[in-house]
C-alpha cells in the first residue's frame, strides 16, 4: 500500500483547517476593529465586479453568529477531508471553492452573497457521496457521520429563508456531488484475500482440498496426511526430550508420631 493511501494522522490534518478558520475570524476582526465593510467584495451575480466575490466571499461574514455557524462545520469537514482524502484534498478544496463561487454567480439572485456556507455544503456533499460510492467501510462510516451531524442542512438548499443564500448552498452541494463522481480513485486500498487474486487456483488451495465436490468435509488429502505422519516418525528426539526427570520422595515423621 502506498504512503498516500494510508490513513495516517499528521499535524496538517488539523493545522490547515484551523488556519482556514482563523483567517475568517481575522477578516471579521479587521472589519469590526477598523470599521471596514468588506461586503461589497462578495458575489454579485452576473456582474463583472461580482466576479471578485468568487475568491473573496467565503472569507466575509455579515455577523458574529453567521461566522460562528460556519466555523465549526468548516473545521470539522475540512479536517475529515484532509485525513481521509490526502491525495486530492487541495483539488477538492480549491477547485470546489472556485466552482461553487462560479455557480453562485451564475444562478444567484441580484444581491450580495457572502460567507463560507457554500464551501461547507461542498465538503459535506463530497464526503457523503464519495463515501457511499467508495463502498469502503471507513469512508461509508464517515458519510453516515456527516449525515448524522449535518443532515439538517439539506433543507437550506431550498429557498426556505429569503435572508439565506440558498443559491450558494445549492451550488456547493451540486459541486460536491459532481466531484464525488470525477475523483474516482479510492484513497484507501482495499485488501485482497487470497481467493480474490487473479492467479488464484482453487485446486491448489490446501483448505478447499479438504472438501469434496458437494462441499462435504473429507479431511486433508491422504498424501499430505501420510507425509505428516512420516515426518513425525522420522523426527529425532531433541536433547530436552531425551532427558529423564527423576523425582525423589522423602518421608519425615512429625512431632506427634515421636511422642507416641
Amino acid at each position: 500500500m502506498s504512503q498516500q493511501n494510508q490513513l495516517k494522522f499528521s499535524p496538517e490534518v488539523f493545522g490547515y483547517p484551523l488556519l482556514f478558520v482563523l483567517v475568517l475570524w481575522i477578516v471579521y476582526w479587521v472589519e469590526a476593529r477598523f470599521n471596514i465593510n468588506f461586503n461589497p467584495y462578495g458575489i454579485y451575480p452576473r456582474t463583472v465586479s461580482g466576479l471578485r466575490g468568487i475568491i473573496f466571499s467565503p472569507f466575509i461574514h455579515g455577523s458574529l453568529k453567521h461566522l460562528f455557524n460556519n466555523s465549526v462545520p468548516l473545521f470539522v469537514l475540512t479536517a475529515a477531508l484532509f485525513y481521509f482524502y490526502r491525495d486530492i484534498r487541495w483539488k477538492v478544496l480549491l477547485l470546489g471553492l472556485l466552482f461553487t463561487g462560479i455557480a453562485t454567480w451564475a444562478i444567484g439572485r441580484p444581491s450580495l452573497h457572502i460567507g463560507a456556507s457554500g464551501v461547507v455544503y461542498l465538503l459535506a456533499s463530497f464526503l457523503f457521496f464519495k463515501g457511499i460510492f467508495s463502498k469502503q467501510y471507513q469512508l461509508t462510516a464517515l458519510a453516515l457521520a456527516v449525515v448524522f451531524l449535518y443532515g439538517g442542512m439539506l433543507w437550506y438548499v431550498f429557498p426556505v429563508n429569503p435572508e439565506i443564500s440558498w443559491e450558494g448552498h445549492l451550488s456547493g452541494f451540486f459541486v460536491g456531488f459532481v466531484f464525488a463522481f470525477l475523483f474516482r480513485g479510492n484513497p484507501i486500498e482495499r485488501k485482497k484475500y487470497e481467493w480474490e487474486r487473479e492467479d488464484y487456483i482453487p485446486e491448489n488451495d490446501p483448505f478447499l482440498q479438504q472438501f469434496d465436490d458437494d462441499g462435504n468435509f473429507i479431511g486433508p488429502p491422504k498424501e499430505q496426511e501420510n507425509l505428516t505422519q512420516q515426518t513425525s516418525e522420522k523426527e529425532p528426539l531433541s536433547d530436552e526430550r531425551k532427558k529423564t526427570v527423576r523425582i525423589v520422595y522423602s518421608f519425615k515423621k512429625n512431632a506427634k508420631d515421636n511422642l507416641e
